[in-house]
């Protein structure tokens, strides 16, 4: 798994863990933010929210363009101190008026241009590690292992979140409840119903320690809002300090890659051995043949992107607020830390070559998963959850999963014969049309998860009679994790593999910007949350899956053709 990848792997995939970390930790809890801190409804939120992925996935266009002109490094150090700046802003508390606002929209524009310069071309760095030919087998599962080490990033990071937003509630005397900010948002604006303002009132008891001038509903509802949204901001410096350690693990091992930190033009000029010409007709047909994969793959991620808006939502609405039973451990981030290191450790059981370390791998396993039966059983019954928690299923996921996809593929690329020469493993746009397939299988566990519960509208925000338990959740961000370990490492790879040497940059550009695209489309089940039934998102997100993937597999042999022009 790990054997034979080149150190700069390592180094540079260390480097995007911890810018990950920021982010994903920003993003957990960004919606949230928006509703409780200025009281957006759905709608507002969502389009918010959609716009700001799709810029911070569309500006590596205009990253790729400028790295092919000046070089990928120096866009990646750009990028790291203009995101820097981002989440400075976007940490400092301010008050819910115009300032407020124009200050988060600013803070949220920097974050996207300095992710556009830093994202795409560090994943190009890594692809030009493997146009060594000493390398070039191992380009896929490098780019799984990239992959994973991001999702390591975004596993720690609504644990983070939550934890953080728990230690400034508590030292205002508040403690977290899914229905209070929606309640004082109407109370403050003089919506509410005699029936809610009883709920809040009812809530406004339960605080632990309220100041002795928190005396009333209008005084409480004010409170909970404000320090609820300094909580959250405390949440969004983390990701200041996580750039901090991006940006020492880059220059600190930067002799690891500096050789693949190399544009077409630096090769052409420097006569690098690496450096292959294409002709005018296999530029054109590769070209041709990302730009099919981009258009189909915006369906995946409007579909995936779903986990920071109408997926949250539903855990906030829809879902029990608290844990029991074996899924208690899945909300807690380390015993899920040391599951998914025993995967690790298990297959190195297996695959180590001496009996020393076959002893160790096994001995470690054995620790591991005691430990995580220990945390287990000391955890309480029930387990009050949040919902930004659900959003560390997919990662754990990605991390637990990812040397399982391996294992798979890699024995399937050893099944030679006659008819399969290079073996059975399905090629990359193959891998994505059947990832497609997988995410509507999501949503379909979204389907019957609906069933019975009444409508967005009907609840205004608040908590479902009857919610459902939270494994329904946790089922449907597995599905979506096998989806997403089918298209999205596999695209990279291809991308990387694909590209036209003279617009590598721009074309890595290009899968984050059909990214973006998908982001912005995220919006729209968002904007009919509160306008139809519940079950039909679901119905709409997993329909468009459906088509996306019919679509890949008419076009799979001419990208399969033109790709090994």
């Amino acid at each position: 798994m790990f054997k034979g990848q080149p150190k700069g792997l390592y180094a540079l995939a260390l480097a995007n863990t911890g810018e990950r970390f920021g982010y994903y930790t920003m993003l957990a809890i960004f919606m949230l933010f928006l509703q409780a801190k200025f009281g957006f409804g759905g709608a507002t939120a969502s389009t918010i929210y959609a716009i700001f992925l799709a810029l911070v996935y569309f500006m590596p266009v205009f990253g790729g363009m400028l790295a092919d002109k000046i070089g990928y490094g120096k866009c990646v150090v750009t990028g790291i101190v203009i995101m820097f700046a981002g989440y400075v802003f976007l940490s400092v508390p301010t008050a819910a008026n115009a300032f407020g606002i124009a200050l988060m929209i600013g803070a949220l524009v920097l974050i996207s241009v300095g992710t556009g310069l830093f994202k795409g071309n560090l994943q190009v760095m890594v692809g030009n590690l493997y146009d060594d030919p000493k390398y070039s087998a191992k380009r896929d599962s490098a780019f799984s292992l990239f992959y994973m080490a991001i999702n390591i990033g975004a596993m720690f990071a609504p644990s983070a979140a939550t934890a953080i937003t728990n230690r400034f509630l508590s030292k205002a005397g508040l403690i977290y409840k899914a229905d209070v900010p929606a309640l004082a948002h109407q109370f403050l604006g003089g919506t509410i119903t005699p029936e809610n303002t009883e709920k809040l009132q009812g809530f406004m008891g339960q605080m632990p320690a309220l100041p002795a001038d928190v005396s009333d509903l209008g005084s409480f509802s004010q409170y909970y809002i404000d320090h609820l949204s300094s909580s959250y901001n405390m949440g969004f410096a983390v990701a200041c300090v996580s750039l901090i350690v991006s940006m020492a693990i880059y220059f600190g091992f930067r002799k690891w890659f500096k050789h693949a930190d190399v544009n077409a033009k630096q090769a052409k000029a420097t006569g690098d051995t690496n450096y292959v010409e294409l002709t005018p007709k296999q530029e054109k047909d590769r070209i041709t043949a990302l730009i099919l994969v981009f258009a189909v793959v915006i369906f995946f991620w409007m579909a995936f992107h779903q986990n920071g808006q109408s997926l949250t939502w539903f855990a906030r609405d829809y879902t029990q607020s608290f844990a029991t039973g074996w899924s208690r451990i899945g909300f807690n981030i380390w015993a899920l830390a040391l599951i998914a290191v025993s995967v690790y450790t298990l297959f190195s059981t297996f695959q180590s070559e001496t009996f020393k370390g076959k002893f160790l791998s096994g001995f470690a396993t054995l620790a591991l998963w005691g430990g995580a039966f220990a945390i287990f059983k000391s955890l309480p019954t029930p387990l009050s959850i949040q919902p930004q928690l659900f959003q560390q299923f997919n990662p754990f996921f990605v991390v637990a999963l990812t040397p399982v996809s391996m294992a798979i593929f890699s024995a399937l690329a050893s099944k030679k014969d006659a008819k399969h020469p290079n073996g059975k493993e399905p090629s990359a746009p193959r891998k994505i049309a059947l990832g497609m397939l997988v995410a509507a299988a999501g949503y379909l566990i979204m389907i019957l998860a609906s069933q019975g519960q009444p409508s967005p509208a009907s609840i205004q925000g608040t908590v479902s009679p009857d919610p459902v338990v939270p494994q329904w959740l946790m089922g449907t961000y597995l599905t979506l994790t096998f989806a997403e370990l089918l298209l999205s490492p596999m695209g990279i790879s291809f991308v990387s593999k694909v590209a036209p040497p003279k617009v590598k940059g721009l074309m890595m550009g290009l899968w984050f910007a059909a990214t973006a695209v998908g982001n912005y489309l995220s919006s729209i089940p968002g904007l009919l949350w509160e306008k139809v039934p519940l079950w039909a998102n679901w119905a709409l997100l997993m329909g468009l899956c459906l088509i996306a993937a019919a679509i890949m597999f008419a076009m799979l042999k001419k990208i399969e053709a033109a790709t090994e022009s």
